[in-house]
């Protein structure tokens, strides 16, 4: 049976693509054909090819299945800046149907085992001014891994995400705790407390 994920984030740079990578790459030693997408972002370097975001880079080389890479990121700005802004300066609009529509095309016709969906930013970053990247993944109909970076301020963050989740009515499937390659200061209390109130299971890496 396929498997497929939302990875979501606390904000941004909260490691979605670092957990994503290694998810990716436990997946593949259980011998499961991957992929992931990362249907939009906003910041990328212009090379001969076109746009390149680094993330979706990271993506694509940490996957088994090597997918071209308008398919992994179909929505791709140059500036490092909010995404509904980056469309707007560049002429653009995006839609959630859209969005999800480029994401289902390739789920339909790639033969896999487990696939990632990294989103950009956090779970309410907008897309247009009626609609965030939360919509994206209710029509996607996806259950969410959410990457919790671990830093002052996490448990704010953290709990006001898992919340919204659950208020948009999507499964949130668990969650992963980011250290940033160093532990926060009181690192076993503040995973305490956030298992204790985040409802869904930690995924230990």
């Amino acid at each position: 049976m396929k498997q497929i994920f939302f990875i979501a984030g606390t904000d941004t740079d909260a490691g979605k693509t670092h957990i994503a990578c290694q998810l990716l790459r436990a997946a593949q030693q259980r011998g499961l054909r991957t992929l992931s997408l990362k249907p939009l972002a906003a910041g990328a370097e212009n090379t001969v090819e076109g746009l390149r975001n680094s993330d979706a880079l990271m993506l694509q080389q940490a996957s088994t299945l090597q997918l071209p890479y308008a398919d992994i990121n179909p929505f791709c700005f140059a500036e490092a800046i909010a995404p509904h802004i980056a469309a707007e300066k560049n002429g653009a609009r995006l839609s959630a149907k859209e969005i999800a529509q480029r994401v289902h095309q390739v789920l339909n016709t790639v033969d896999f085992d487990y696939a990632l969906i990294e989103g950009a930013g956090g779970w309410r970053v907008p897309l247009n001014e009626t609609e965030t990247l939360a919509d994206v993944v209710k029509l996607l109909n996806l259950p969410v891994i959410l990457v919790v970076g671990m830093k002052l301020g996490c448990l704010n963050h953290a709990l006001l995400t898992a919340e919204a989740i659950k208020t948009d009515g999507v499964a949130l499937h668990s969650w992963v705790a980011n250290d940033f390659g160093k532990p926060m200061p009181y690192w076993a209390e503040n995973i305490a407390a956030l298992e204790q109130k985040i409802p869904a299971p930690r995924i230990a890496l």
